[in-house]
């Protein structure tokens, strides 16, 4: 008999208290060592339209609720006694007959249609279309739509789509999105006449089934799934990211999607199945930041399980970190020169050269995003080079005068043996070059809209550009740390071999629409691929964000002290919420708040982590990668965000453009981290942006 455990059991498993579900994972493992033990309370459900569905004795309240047959026992749902017989009552297992997957269909009852479709009684503006009546009943069907909910979705309209896709499967959901912003739904293509699916096949093998039901191998899987909700450890995969992972590709891809839309997952999928189809090869898994580095390296423990064979060769690892583990292998340990040590060198030689009128700002920016960047490493390579980006023409002379103090600069950091970061990876690159021996057969970038040129250049000869050889995820409208540049000047060349994902599955549609108005519809890059966000929907709703411009500090720490106890009152608990702010400067505003609120807190940074029982708190740059039920970002005053400090720094009119660019992309991540509920919020007079919500 197989054991397997569905997504509706941990999400219903995650809403009991502690202790409850202490005693239900002790009946789970009963139940998985001996589904036929003398010791356990079977009950069969007699008003269930499913005979198969059974419940289990917990203890005197708690019922478990599974759907056991001769080959297939099934831990469905967990529930206090007359809640989980009234789930149990309003579902049955069902192999959708066209499809061939299996599904928990909740049945159709003529009560649910005041459900659906109150709201547009209880206005006298006229029906809105309906949004499928063109599709005909095995079209709708073929999308994954049980039978019974047919003629509701051929009904639904704009105002009760929402309301309907809760009670469907998941792939259902998605086919019809699709097709309400214009997308091709992920179907196949319906024959003149319905078309059943074949008998024989194993419904729970169909790939959108093992997306809601786990076969459970072992008491090590059984663990993994009682002690981490379902998307974290049940990493299953729409069609579309299937096809990206494992498709063949003849050069480098790149995968883009707005946040919350799976890039990670599929970059961590991407990363094994290279692992499964070459086995003894070397695959990098790396980002721009330890912290996330931290956090793919603990979901692909949780992908993989006890393999250590796929985890052996898979390096995951931050980009720094890479960089300096080869640099030490090949040539020794790198003495770093930190930003402060070579702004005062540039300042310094802009003293001793005469006859300019550079700002010190625009001396870093210029050593920074040109000269150190692309390691120019003489005149005649700094006075043919493209400053991509600077609007700030120079001519002959001025660029003879800068490159007087650059090379001043780049003897300071000779004499004393040091390097910059763009050092270490430009000698990598050139050490790799042409040679057969590459450090990594394959690599998988997440975030990579963050990579810098150094080390995207690196990347391209430590790896190469071959066949399936680089795989790149990211979201230019949250690229925060790097100037813009042409990847295809690099050897990184992706036309033609980029997708962009659109189902959102992590923040509801009305965070995910407020958010979105910090940025354009669609960015273009410097190589002309177009990353464009039209089109993309969210999987649910949820609560509108509030915004809101407090009079005082003390009443922002009070307005959102009550909305975190607002939160805790509504069941989310302390460490499923979190504070973001703009910059270290603001973190005693939020300090104040987790105060005020009576929580102890979390600051989170590369080396922590989100704790249970405590309040997250944490600056913007540290939000990527994250994700919380609910999320407050305050502090937005003027001149916090955007930051009026690099605003006054700025010397080129590209450079202001690219502050206020990066500035919005800080304020989207923030946003995004939320899945239900967001908060945003200043003291007067407050940020420019909170106008665009």
């Amino acid at each position: 008999m197989e054991f397997r455990i569905a997504d509706t059991f941990t999400d219903s498993l995650a809403r009991l208290t502690s202790q409850e579900q202490k005693a239900v994972k002790t009946t789970a493992f009963d139940l998985q060592m001996n589904p036929a033990a003398p010791g356990l309370s079977f009950h069969r459900i007699d008003r269930s339209k499913d005979e198969n569905f059974w419940s289990v004795r917990v203890n005197g309240d708690i019922r478990l609720i599974v759907h056991k047959t001769a080959a297939s026992f099934l831990l469905a749902y967990v529930d206090h006694h007359d809640d989980a017989y009234r789930w149990a009552e309003k579902r049955r297992m069902d192999r959708h007959p066209m499809t061939g997957a299996m599904q928990l269909v909740q049945i159709r009852e003529r009560i649910e249609d005041a459900d659906i479709y109150a709201h547009a009684a209880a206005t006298s503006m006229p029906p809105k279309p309906s949004l499928f009546d063109n599709l005909r009943k095995f079209e709708v069907m073929a999308l994954g739509v049980p039978e019974d909910w047919v003629e509701d979705v051929r009904k639904a309209t704009e105002d009760s789509l929402f309301d309907l896709l809760s009670h469907l499967p998941q792939e259902a959901q998605e086919a019809l999105l699709s097709l309400v912003v214009g997308e091709p739904a992920e179907a196949p293509k319906p024959a003149p006449a319905p078309a059943a699916a074949p008998a024989a096949e194993d419904g729970f093998a169909h790939p959108d089934a093992q997306r809601r039901f786990h076969l459970v191998a072992s008491t090590e899987d059984l663990q993994r799934a009682l002690d981490f909700p379902w998307e974290k450890w049940a990493t299953f995969l729409h069609p579309d990211q299937e096809a990206l992972v494992s498709r063949d590709f003849s050069g480098p891809v790149r995968v883009s999607g707005s946040a919350g839309t799976g890039k990670t997952i599929v970059a961590l999928h991407r990363a094994v199945h290279l692992v499964r189809q070459h086995p003894g090869k070397r695959v990098l898994l790396t980002t721009f930041s330890k912290g996330l580095a931290h956090a793919l390296n603990a979901r692909l423990k949780l992908l993989v399980g006890s393999d250590s064979e796929l985890t052996s060769c898979i390096d995951v690892k931050a980009f720094a970190a890479v960089g300096y583990d080869l640099y030490a292998a090949n040539f020794g340990q790198p003495n770093l020169a930190s930003s402060a040590q070579v702004r005062t060198w540039l300042i310094k030689a802009a003293g001793e050269v005469e006859g300019h009128k550079f700002s010190p700002a625009f001396l870093v920016n210029e050593w920074s995003d040109v000269v150190d960047a692309w390691q120019l490493g003489d005149w005649e390579a700094y006075r043919d080079v493209t400053r991509l980006g600077r609007k700030t023409r120079i001519g002959g002379r001025q660029r003879e005068i800068l490159w007087a103090i650059f090379e001043k600069v780049r003897a300071s950091l000779d004499d004393r043996k040091l390097v910059t970061w763009a050092d270490v990876f430009g000698r990598l690159t050139s050490h790799f070059n042409g040679s057969a021996r590459k450090p990594y057969d394959f690599a998988v970038v997440d975030e990579a809209q963050d990579l810098g040129v150094a080390e995207a250049r690196f990347l391209a000869q430590a790896v190469g550009v071959a066949d399936n050889a680089l795989f790149l995820a990211g979201d230019m409208g949250q690229r925060i740390f790097q100037q813009p540049f042409s990847w295809k000047a690099l050897g990184l060349d992706v036309r033609g071999r980029s997708f962009t994902l659109r189902i959102n599955y992590r923040t509801s549609q009305q965070i995910r629409e407020m958010a979105d108005r910090l940025l354009p519809n669609a960015v273009t890059d410097v190589d002309g691929n177009r990353e464009g966000r039209k089109g993309t929907v969210s999987l649910f709703e949820g609560p509108a964000p509030e915004v809101r411009a407090f009079d005082t500090e003390v009443a922002e720490t009070q307005g959102v002290a009550a909305w975190v106890s607002q939160r805790l009152a509504q069941g989310i608990a302390a460490h499923e919420i979190a504070i973001f702010v703009r910059s270290d400067a603001e973190m005693v505003r939020a300090r104040k708040v987790a105060r005020a609120a009576g929580l102890d807190a979390t600051e989170l940074d590369d080396r922590s982590a989100v704790e249970p029982g405590r309040l997250n708190l944490s600056t913007m740059h540290f939000a990527k990668g994250l994700e919380f039920r609910a999320v407050a970002v305050m502090a937005c005053d003027d001149e916090v965000i955007p930051n009026q400090t690099r605003i006054e720094t700025v010397s080129d009119q590209a450079d202001l453009e690219e502050v206020y660019t990066t500035e919005r992309h800080l304020l989207y991540v923030a946003c995004t981290r939320a899945r239900d509920h967001l908060l945003v919020c200043g003291v007067e007079p407050a940020s420019e942006f909170l106008g665009d919500f």
